[in-house]
């Protein structure tokens, strides 16, 4: 069984790989590409995969992108932090949805969905049937695969984080939570008060554990929460200052994502 993996995040990589190894169906790590372009090299001078893991946000673009370049064939099992790409999924070869973070029994599910469907589509050697007209499904049908698919598959956001302290273990819970910051390498989560606590992680992974309702990007190196919000007030250069209560600090919003800080803060 031969299988490629679609992924940018090393983390996630490993993740996907030890879980296929947990299920007993490797002999060796599969090659793991980490964007677009790379991807439709592989795809173009390899034979295709039995199957496919592939994340939507690759490091050079959306993966949507490879599909509409490239016809993959084998069935793919979409691996993601984004839920809003459920129908595009399902409209290709999309046979399972991974919401991020998700577990081996989650994992394992999508699997077992695979070998059946391979058992089930597995034809006695025959004369090959006239290709059938590809069917397209209704609005009506899209629409109820949707609220199905958002009903099962709702994303589980963290509540609490437990950090390292010279101490012993702190459990700092989410609501304390004023804004996450990435300094020098190091992802920290800051309260109310302005005390800073080392966390485990990307701010980009942490991001995608966030409940994106309650923490808005600002810029590259922070997330902010709106329960902590005060105020926010334009800034040079058509950026956002964003005061937070009960506190001196001020945040400030990158150019680049200044837009899409207005939009969530609208909801």
């Amino acid at each position: 069984m031969t299988i490629l993996i679609l992924e940018d995040e090393e983390i996630a990589a490993r993740q996907t790989i030890q879980f296929l190894k947990q299920a007993g169906l490797l002999n060796e790590a599969p090659p793991v590409v980490r964007s677009v372009e790379k991807a439709l090299h592989w795809l173009q001078t390899h034979p295709m995969p039995d199957l496919l893991f592939s994340d939507i946000e690759l490091l050079d673009g959306n993966v949507f992108s490879l599909y509409e370049r490239f016809r993959v064939t084998c069935p793919i099992i979409f691996t993601t932090a984004y839920d809003q790409f459920l129908l595009a999924a399902f409209r290709g070869n999309g046979i399972a949805y991974l919401l991020k973070p998700f577990d081996y029994a989650q994992f394992r599910q999508a699997l077992d969905k695979y070998q059946f469907l391979r058992s089930s589509f597995a034809a006695p050697t025959a004369l090959p049937a006239p290709e059938a007209p590809r069917a397209e499904l209704s609005p009506e049908i899209l629409r109820e695969l949707s609220q199905a698919l958002r009903h099962n598959a709702q994303p589980t956001y963290k509540q609490r984080f437990s950090v390292r302290m010279r101490n012993g273990l702190y459990v700092l819970q989410v609501d304390e939570v004023a804004y996450v910051q990435a300094d020098e390498g190091i992802t920290f989560a800051v309260d109310g008060a302005g005390v800073r606590y080392p966390l485990g992680g990307t701010l980009t992974e942490l991001e995608r554990q966030l409940d994106p309702a309650r923490f808005g990007r600002l810029n590259r190196s922070e997330l902010v929460s709106i329960a902590h919000v005060e105020k926010v007030e334009p800034y040079f250069n058509g950026r956002l200052a964003v005061r937070l209560r009960g506190s001196n600090t001020t945040l400030i919003t990158s150019a680049a994502q200044t837009p899409e800080f207005r939009k969530w803060l609208e909801g």
